[in-house]
């Protein structure tokens, strides 16, 4: 058949849309998903996951993750497909319509793009947020709390689900230790951006004189880890104590051995949980909560493997990231991208999709886990 001279453009960038479309495929690893949800779909056809409630909640939303990612792509590449062919058909009647239809996948194509910010190995995952106090009293377990509230707020207006799992008060005001499960869409992908020491100058509320006052907290940002599989643990390596637990709470909690807290030999890594639930449930989510330690630990030693792991603290107080100032002008400012906004008041109430968006470009070409 003739080739249309005036359908060759057209022909010329679908087939370049096509690349483009087949390497974010690639980055992104669609295939190998649509294999996982494949695998998921199976899990939650059979009755028996049921009798595992949390489990179950676990895969389902595991699904609809995994669906939520690959579906868009699967159907703009199948559009791209469909297009391609009708215009090699070299219908010149229709050419205004297939220029029509190629701009709008191209568009289309456009803002896709940004899911290829989250091409990092546990982008697509839920996140374990876990918030601590630095030193400082009553003044950083009231900036860890501000803290909390932030990324709670943030996640309200990201459609992000959030369920708090631990979390210790301060005597006074504030809180000392936080841990929030975030879930939805490249939950962890958004937040791990927020992965360090966040410092806040301010005058502080809690002295009489009134003084300028620097906290410090620290934020931890973990990939969930919900199929044990991701990330096997050998029983050698795990050390368990069960003790009783301590701090706020009902009466069963100071009365019943019901803490457990994990430490995993190889690298030192330790978690402790302690809520009002059974042992059994608090050694759940504790092993939960080593997995996405140790897989962050992963990422940051690039390591393929647990064994290949060196003892250390997936963050530590030395590496500070942010920081807020209330006093004597508002400010804030990432230390690592440079990039700043002046209305401190609006990203203390959520306001982060910048900041995040700047450390993925930034990052995005690097990272890879």
């Amino acid at each position: 058949m003739i080739q249309l001279d005036h359908m060759q453009p057209l022909e010329k960038r679908v087939d370049e849309l096509k690349r483009e479309i087949d390497t974010a495929y690639e980055r992104l690893m669609i295939d190998e998903k649509a294999e996982e949800l494949r695998n998921l779909e199976l899990q939650l056809a059979e009755p028996e996951i049921w009798n595992n409630p949390t489990h179950a909640q676990e895969v389902s939303k595991r699904t609809a993750n995994v669906k939520a990612v690959i579906e868009p792509w699967q159907v703009l590449r199948a559009q791209v497909r469909d297009l391609k062919e009708l215009i090699e058909l070299g219908d010149d009647s229709l050419a205004s319509e297939f220029e029509m239809q190629l701009t709008a996948l191209e568009t289309e194509l456009i803002t896709r793009k940004k899911d290829l910010l989250f091409a990092g190995e546990f982008d697509d995952h839920n996140a374990i947020l876990r918030i601590t106090a630095g030193v400082g009293g009553t003044d950083a377990q009231d900036w860890a709390e501000m803290l909390e509230r932030m990324y709670l707020r943030w996640a309200e207006k990201a459609g992000i689900e959030t369920k708090n799992i631990e979390r210790s008060t301060g005597e006074e005001a504030g809180i000392k230790t936080s841990v929030i499960e975030a879930s939805g869409v490249h939950a962890y992908g958004k937040l791990r951006s927020e992965h360090g020491v966040h410092r806040l100058v301010r005058l502080s509320p809690f002295n009489s004189d009134n003084l300028r006052q620097t906290s410090f907290a620290l934020v931890e940002v973990l990939p969930q880890i919900d199929a044990p599989e991701e990330v096997e643990l050998d029983e050698k390596d795990l050390k368990v104590d069960v003790y009783r637990a301590g701090g706020h709470g009902g009466q069963s909690v100071n009365t019943t051995d019901s803490a457990v807290r994990i430490t995993h030999l190889p690298t030192n890594t330790v978690v402790a949980i302690q809520n009002e639930r059974s042992q059994l449930q608090n050694k759940e989510t504790a092993l939960k909560l080593l997995r996405s330690k140790l897989a962050q630990l992963k990422l940051e030693q690039h390591a393929d493997k647990l064994s290949d792991l060196q003892a250390g603290e997936s963050a530590n107080w030395g590496s500070q990231i942010r920081n807020y100032v209330l006093h004597p002008y508002t400010l804030v400012k990432d230390t690592r991208t440079k990039y700043e906004d002046k209305d401190a008041k609006s990203v203390l109430d959520g306001k982060l999709d910048n900041f995040m968006t700047h450390y993925l470009e930034e990052n995005s070409e690097t990272h890879r886990g």
